[in-house]
């Protein structure tokens, strides 16, 4: 391929709205074009470069055995309605424009697809015979983020591989505990050929149900997601899932009886501890939430957040929603911001670090007053309590290991999903005894767009994109430096059609420019593998090849360089 002939929009500046590395790159390098907010065209590099991703993907999972099929954008709301994710989802799920019984109003979008592939395997899996089937595509997604932004990483419309297993058996030969772990081995092939420096992190499992999942980190600063890994290696959760060491430092006595303290219009932990001269971890914070319609209140210490997945978990409840300000008022009798445990008539988890406090401060569910003195067990029943907060630095892990936290962006997620979907949509099938049971699923998806921009930020520098050879939009460029010199243009074109008949992906810079704006261009977009041919180096009989990796240059005869440049793409691949 010619430069010439291709569309490769370089630019020297940098888009205003781009803040993360990926983001600004893939604009200037020429890979993609804004259409909307959270919508992007991949131009030609860039889809070369999608392409080769897709592709490692499709080869990964057809030898993990999984058998391709194609699923419709577009679903009918009532199998949303029956697995309960309509609610779940909330604005993520978006539905078509229609009014009435107008079949748009019926229709959404799919944001992954667990409702249509439970609802074939319904209709085809009868048998434990048929059992274990693993089914995959490759399929754009919709969803209705808030606020798209870091270009690629977080859009509203992308393209993904999601993968979906079917089983009679939890455990065992053929049961969802060993798909899971073929697909688990499957996506660290998967990121290990597009060289990402990935970290697989136990995880929530969140709207999409399930036992168990992991999800596949890779870390750097433009992620908005955070990783939680013990120093030594041995733990690592997303900071959803993190588990922390139980704190033992138990507050200092307190004997001092409950007391009332005025606290006019101050609502927050920062006002009232500054108001009362005492530290946030001091203080009591009731948060109230809302399950079936019922207040669900959590109590933790006043420097930590609670982490709604986890209380969801220790309530036994598939997820949680903060109150709104009349169900608060209703439960307390006092305005947003006075809520405290004492007296209150409802359901109370109290994470761990409360049960050790004494002498706390926290609401008095009475406007304007907070109260002193507070001792969990003595001034109110601890009925239920757990792990419910945030990790936050200075914890350990279970193991008693230091935590550290890392900023990352999910690649990967794999889920036991068990049989909710089946148990909701009946999808059963008939065991070796004749009995009817619910098929157990397995749920494995991969962001395509996103190992893109992932492999960018982990592979750049201050002069461009510094792509892993296995996902590069061309393997090499040929940079051409004056094509009006016959000796450079006929070898230039002789090595392009060498290199391209060995199974090299090159692209030949054939424009009429100066070299320092070919070679600035061939490093922003990031050729693994750089070949200057010039009138000069002919002269004294040599090429230049140039690893954009490590800048590294080698010179070698003409004659040489198709034999050089090949063995370094295969040994890169």
């Amino acid at each position: 391929m010619k430069w010439t002939q291709f569309l490769i929009p370089t630019s020297k500046e940098c888009p205003a709205d781009a803040v993360v590395p990926s983001h600004q790159l893939m604009i200037r390098a020429g890979l993609v074009r804004q259409v909307a907010a959270g919508s992007y065209s991949y131009l030609p590099l860039g889809f070369r470069s999608l392409r080769k991703v897709e592709a490692i993907v499709r080869e990964e999972m057809n030898r993990a055995g999984a058998i391709e099929l194609n699923m419709p954008a577009l679903h009918p709301i009532e199998w949303w309605e029956q697995t309960g994710r309509v609610e779940a989802m909330g604005d993520v799920l978006l539905s078509l424009a229609g009014t009435g019984d107008d079949w748009r109003s019926r229709t959404v979008l799919g944001p992954t697809h667990e409702e249509v592939v439970t609802e074939i395997a319904r209709a085809y899996i009868n048998s434990y015979k048929q059992l274990p089937v693993s089914l995959y595509q490759i399929q754009t997604k919709f969803r209705g983020e808030a606020r798209p932004k870091s270009g690629v990483l977080r859009t509203r419309e992308f393209l993904m591989k999601d993968a979906y297993s079917f089983h009679s058996e939890l455990d065992g030969a053929g049961g969802l505990g060993e798909t899971y772990q073929t697909m688990y081995d499957a996506y660290c092939a998967i990121f290990s050929r597009c060289n990402l420096p990935y970290v697989p992190v136990e995880a929530e499992s969140g709207p999409i149900g399930g036992d168990a999942s992991h999800e596949f980190m890779v870390p750097t600063d433009a992620g908005e997601d955070y990783l939680v890994q013990s120093e030594d290696g041995s733990y690592a959760a997303n900071l959803e899932r993190a588990d922390v060491q139980p704190i033992t430092e138990k507050s200092a006595e307190s004997q001092a009886p409950v007391k009332e303290v005025h606290t006019p219009g101050l609502a927050t932990i920062d006002e009232v501890s500054d108001f009362l001269k005492c530290k946030p971890r001091q203080m009591i914070k009731t948060i109230i939430y809302e399950v079936n319609g019922e207040p669900l209140v959590a109590l933790v210490r006043g420097d930590h957040e609670v982490n709604e997945s986890k209380l969801a978990r220790t309530a036994g409840v598939s997820f949680v929603t903060p109150a709104e300000s009349p169900l608060i008022k209703k439960l307390t009798g006092a305005e947003v911001g006075f809520a405290g445990p004492v007296g209150l008539n409802a359901r109370v988890i109290v994470d761990q670090a409360v049960t050790l406090m004494q002498g706390a401060v926290t609401g008095t569910n009475k406007t304007d007053y907070h109260v002193t003195g507070v001792n969990p067990g003595r001034d109110f029943e601890i009925k239920e309590t757990g792990d419910i907060r945030m990790a936050v630095e200075g914890d350990c892990a279970p193991n008693g290991s230091p935590l550290v936290f890392k900023k990352c962006i999910e690649v990967g997620h794999v889920f036991k999903l068990g049989t909710k979907y089946s148990d909701a949509m009946q999808a059963t099938f008939l065991d070796n005894n004749g009995k009817a049971k619910s098929l157990i699923m397995g749920c494995y998806g991969i962001g395509l767009n996103r190992i893109m921009a992932a492999a960018i930020e982990a592979h750049h520098d201050e002069s461009g994109i510094c792509w892993p050879m296995t996902i590069a939009p061309f393997h090499v460029v040929i940079c051409a430096l004056d094509m009006r010199v016959e000796a450079v243009s006929t070898l230039a074109e002789k090595l392009h059609d060498e290199l391209t008949e060995a199974g090299v992906d090159v692209l030949l810079d054939d424009r009429d420019a100066r070299p320092g704006f070919k070679f600035k261009d061939a490093e922003l977009i990031g050729f693994p593998i750089r070949i200057t041919v010039g009138k000069r180096g002919l002269e004294e009989g040599i090429v230049e090849i140039q690893i954009r990796q490590t800048g590294d240059t080698v010179k070698t005869a003409p004659e040489n360089a198709v034999a050089t440049v090949q063995k370094m793409v295969q040994d890169a691949m």
